[in-house]
């Protein structure tokens, strides 16, 4: 019976001895204050604060900063609470202050405005989702999540009305601790724009564009029409029309400088094979590059029509006879040739009549 209760109480030792150690070795190490703490829930708890806080490791002693924020905690306040809790005789290491950090999944104002943009992209008659213009309903900012929100933001519905430009879209993002994804909805006005070439002051009808005359900006597609003048097209062009400032340019109302102006005094080139002749003329017609001009020539007091080919310079290409060439004379008739008829004094011009002699 006696030797019975020994290997009972030998077992029993055995057998609490490693829990024994482990609470003796937990009792040893001491707790060690943080000086950095990172969290990702709404409370901060001892264990978030110190190393080895033992039993008192999950007691909420703080409320967590906003997401995506961080905050700071005076070591001697912290001390403080944590003595309330019994938690004495922690390591401070010289650390003054506690620096808190709440994680967060942060998504950047631009990057939704982009996935909004592309969720509309070719719906309702707008076009790629770089030429989008967005205003939402109300101010876009960055966003911050849970970090637990991992998933891509999938659009989950699109709508737009092609003739006011109202949007609604929904984006989903999965949520690593829930069932239920988080759900995010975006509405506003879209409007599809297009780069174009806009007037920088008031201009003149038959005035010639600059640099300094043309500036470029996004406008409504709507508002520049299906044909947008680039800057690079307006340049050195001449306006059809007189325009304000501020409004965008279409090809249209551009047409090439006129090189001739009509009363002005023009060089009149006479062109041929082997010969270049100039003289002065007046222009009876505007005209640029390529357009036919009448001129009239001062002194002989003719009109001819030349092509414009430069700055008050008129070309006029004149007409060179080619000579036909017969390799074959046999064909010929010998009736053509006999010699021309001859007047008589009969006034007959049969060259068989018999000459009455006088």
């Amino acid at each position: 019976m006696k030797l019975r209760n020994v290997l009972f109480a030998t077992a029993l030792f055995a057998a609490t001895t490693p829990a024994l150690a482990q609470t003796i070795d937990d009792t040893i190490k001491p707790p060690v204050l943080r000086a950095n703490v990172s969290v990702a829930g709404d409370v901060v708890r001892i264990g978030d604060l110190v190393e080895n806080a033992g039993v008192a490791a999950q007691i909420a002693v703080y409320r967590a900063p906003d997401l995506g924020t961080t905050g700071t905690l005076p070591v001697a306040q912290v001390l403080n609470v944590l003595r309330q809790h019994q938690v004495i005789g922690v390591t401070t290491r010289d650390v003054k202050d506690v620096t808190v950090t709440r994680l967060a999944r942060n998504i950047a104002a631009k990057d939704i405005q982009l996935a909004v943009a592309q969720a509309l992209a070719h719906r309702g008659g707008l076009g790629e989702a770089e030429n989008i213009s967005l205003t939402f309903d109300r101010d876009l900012q960055d966003l911050h999540l849970e970090a637990s929100n991992s998933g891509t933001l999938e659009p989950t519905a699109a709508r737009i009305d092609p003739r006011s430009g109202r949007f609604d879209v929904t984006f989903e993002i999965a949520n690593d601790a829930a069932t239920v994804a988080t759900q995010l909805r975006y509405t506003g006005i879209a409007i599809e724009t297009v780069e174009a070439a806009v007037l920088a002051r008031n201009v003149e009808r038959t005035e010639v564009l600059k640099a300094s005359d043309v500036i470029v900006q996004r406008r409504p597609k709507a508002e520049v029409g299906t044909d947008p003048a680039v800057r690079d097209q307006v340049l050195g062009m001449q306006m059809r029309r007189a325009m304000r400032a501020g409004q965008s340019l279409r090809v249209t109302d551009l047409a090439k400088p006129d090189l001739v102006q009509r009363d002005q005094a023009v060089t009149v080139i006479y062109q041929t094979a082997g010969i270049y002749l100039t003289t002065r003329g007046k222009a009876l017609d505007s005209g640029t590059e390529g357009d036919l001009v009448n001129v009239l020539n001062p002194q002989s007091k003719r009109t001819v029509t030349g092509v414009v080919t430069g700055r008050g310079q008129v070309t006029v290409q004149v007409a060179t006879p080619t000579p036909v060439y017969v390799s074959d004379t046999s064909a010929i008739s010998s009736n053509d040739t006999q010699p021309a008829p001859v007047s008589v004094a009969d006034g007959s011009s049969n060259p068989q009549a018999p000459v009455k002699p006088e």
